[in-house]
């Protein structure tokens, strides 16, 4: 059992098996955890303080101000305060520290940036390009893309997926998102066409991760790194720039410009709060309009026909 005066990492370690096991996070965000925290035990450290109990508000405001030298973005600088946040929670409810040092900070504001998308003409002379049939990776990579951009995956999402996970004749996917929840996706007809022909050069290379949907030339599960590599060069094959994050940017932004319905997308994107989602409507004002002009009764309302002149 933990003291109140428990050096700095042994606390840690015990918060960090508290997200794996009580809370069931990812290990990716895991590591994010144990990347934040650092900087807050690089700050304690400089000052001469070892233990958690030290950590005031003014210590929070030195990490920042260290983080930002570094030239950490200021939404980079809100994830870390929440993770401190988030942490101190942990140590109240430990009584490892009387009170949550990061409760009354204010995070600097980000500017507001819309995310980037690419044209759906774009996306199709990239995917209705011929693909080789004796290119295995090619087809894999076309695969990639085609699922990616048809169910609005996230990186993560895309690398871990495993074989087992697409049911073909249901056109459908399970996927475990952030906090490790699945959810059901339905795939349209030309990522289906596009996994299936995958699939079929997937049998006849060496295999030595039997569940991982996509392998390297080595038979290991493609990572993160590699997925990036493949699509940015497969684009540029086009003259087009294109990466994971902007085709699920794209997924969400086409999608909700033909139904207009945010809560559907929020449900695809896996966004457990709306607000994620409606970073998305930045639909054009002729769209808009055009909604506007089909929907609303007003200005549906045909104009009240002339009075007559009244001659008498």
């Amino acid at each position: 059992m933990l003291h109140a005066n428990a050096p700095l990492s042994p606390v840690v370690h015990q918060y960090l098996d508290y997200l794996a096991y009580n809370k069931r996070y990812s290990q990716h965000t895991i590591d994010a955890y144990r990347r934040d925290i650092q900087r807050l035990i690089d700050t304690l450290e400089s000052h001469g303080h070892d233990t958690w109990a030290a950590a005031q508000a003014d210590t929070i405001r030195a990490a920042m101000i260290a983080a930002r030298k570094t030239g950490l973005a200021p939404k980079s600088i809100q994830r870390l305060l929440s993770s401190w946040r988030s942490f101190f929670t942990y140590l109240l409810q430990q009584r490892l520290v009387k009170l949550n040092p990061v409760a009354g900070i204010q995070a600097p504001k980000s500017p507001h940036k819309l995310p980037s998308s690419v044209d759906p003409d774009q996306i199709s002379q990239i995917l209705n390009a011929p693909t080789a049939a004796d290119d295995p990776m090619a087809t894999r990579d076309k695969a990639m893309v085609e699922l990616t951009y048809s169910c609005g995956l996230r990186l993560a999402e895309l690398a871990s997926l495993n074989v087992f996970d697409i049911d073909i004749r249901d056109a459908s996917l399970i996927v475990t998102g952030k906090g490790n929840k699945t959810r059901q996706l339905p795939i349209g007809r030309y990522a289906i066409a596009a996994v299936k022909a995958w699939l079929q050069q997937r049998t006849q290379l060496k295999c030595l991760d039997a569940n991982a949907l996509f392998i390297n030339h080595r038979g290991q599960r493609l990572g993160v790194r590699g997925i990036q590599m493949r699509m940015a060069k497969m684009a540029a094959t086009h003259g087009q720039h294109i990466h994971p994050h902007m085709l699920r940017h794209s997924f969400a932004s086409h999608l909700l410009q033909s139904s207009g319905d945010l809560r559907a997308v929020q449900e695809l994107l896996g966004h457990s709060n709306i607000s994620t989602t409606q970073v998305y409507t930045h639909l054009d004002y002729q769209h808009l309009a055009k909604v506007y002009d089909q929907a609303h009764p007003r200005a549906q309302a045909k104009p009240p026909p002339k009075e007559k002149p009244n001659h008498d």
